[in-house]
């Protein structure tokens, strides 16, 4: 009973390193976006608050929709519904930025503290499926730094601003972007037999 249940599951990991190393360059591209849609986070709120709320907004909505794209051909995974969750999760809370962008930060704080969480958790998920994939640790790592944003963002509940929500997507968005493009770049680089081997 016990070989045939590790046997299954090292089944399923192979699928989904298979999968993944299909899905190379579109984690990739995704990656390189989500970076540099950080950076654009992290630097616009520091040094402007007006129209910020907006371009965070619209920053949360692409990078929802460039997740949920990701996820095609993914629904038999076990952080699949996990990563749809917080896709709806980025795009609600982007929906709401643009719908009134004077509104109260608190609802929205709460809304991104359950994001950051369900994202940390699903890359976490994510990342041991995949192991021992070459850099799957940067996803790991990424999915770690998620449920430390959310418990960040915790403590500063009671007065969150724009430039600290900005950061705090910035960082999100960065962290992920890189674990993303580390591990399609590598994957890329190596031949599927060598993919092979690293399971071995």
């Amino acid at each position: 009973m016990a070989m045939s249940l590790e046997a299954a599951a090292e089944a399923f990991r192979e699928a989904m390193r298979e999968a993944v190393r299909r899905y190379s360059l579109w984690y990739l591209v995704d990656g390189a976006l989500l970076a540099a849609a950080g950076l654009v986070a992290v630097i616009y709120p520091a040094l402007a608050s007006s129209g910020a709320v907006v371009l965070l907004g619209w920053l949360l909505i692409v990078s929802g929709l460039l997740r949920g794209i990701g996820l095609i051909g993914t629904s038999q995974v076990p952080h699949f519904w996990l990563q749809l969750i917080a896709v709806g999760l980025a795009v609600l809370v982007g929906i709401l930025f643009l719908r009134d962008p004077n509104q109260g930060l608190l609802p929205i704080a709460l809304l991104l503290l359950l994001f950051f969480l369900v994202e940390g958790m699903s890359k976490v998920i994510f990342a041991l499926s995949i192991r021992p994939l070459p850099n799957w640790a940067w996803v790991l790592a990424s999915g770690i730094v998620g449920i430390l944003l959310a418990l960040l963002l915790w403590t500063r509940l009671s007065s969150p601003t724009v430039w600290l929500i900005g950061i705090l997507i910035g960082v999100q968005l960065i962290g992920e972007g890189a674990a993303l493009g580390f591990l399609a770049w590598e994957l890329r680089r190596r031949p599927p037999a060598g993919i092979a081997d690293t399971s071995a």
